[in-house]
């Protein structure tokens, strides 16, 4: 995967400094010694606006691709058209929006365009629908390991 110098780090330090805020309020407010909503912490992370784990999953997945516009509060992440060096006859682009502040396999939305050439023209094509489902099981696997390696850690 080809990394962007300038988003990764910047985002893993927001995302960091995010956890470590909710993680260290979450015992705050206790009773009897032990944590109230301890797994809230580890589920929900909202200073970004949008679950921290999905979109810092979300981004790491797409890291291959150019992004062309990122917004952490609305958890919008649209990537420009793509080329696969090992198919240059077809283009794809796509869309990732994070719907809630948990961690939930329903709060998260793939949507990807794809378009062949044809003649010099690139002409619209279908996208498998296993393809977005792919998409967003790695999406979800990476969010739930990040969410694991926090709490763990």
């Amino acid at each position: 995967m080809i990394r962007r110098s300038g988003t990764a780090p910047r985002t893993l330090f927001v995302v960091s400094c995010a956890l470590a805020a909710t993680l260290s309020l979450g015992a705050c407010g206790h009773k009897g010694g032990r944590p109230v909503n301890a797994d809230l912490a580890a589920s929900k992370v909202t200073t970004i606006g949008v679950n921290a784990y999905l979109w810092r999953a979300s981004l790491d997945t797409l890291s291959f691709m150019p992004l062309l516009q990122t917004d952490s509060n609305g958890g919008v992440i649209v990537t420009d058209w793509y080329i696969n060096p090992a198919a240059p006859s077809e283009r794809v682009k796509v869309t990732v929006t994070i719907l809630d502040q948990d961690l939930r396999a329903d709060g998260l939305r793939v949507a990807a365009l794809r378009q062949v050439n044809q003649g010099g023209q690139w002409v619209a094509a279908p996208v498998q629908a296993a393809t977005v489902q792919k998409l967003e099981d790695i999406i979800l696997t990476k969010a739930r390991d990040l969410r694991r390696a926090a709490v763990a850690g």
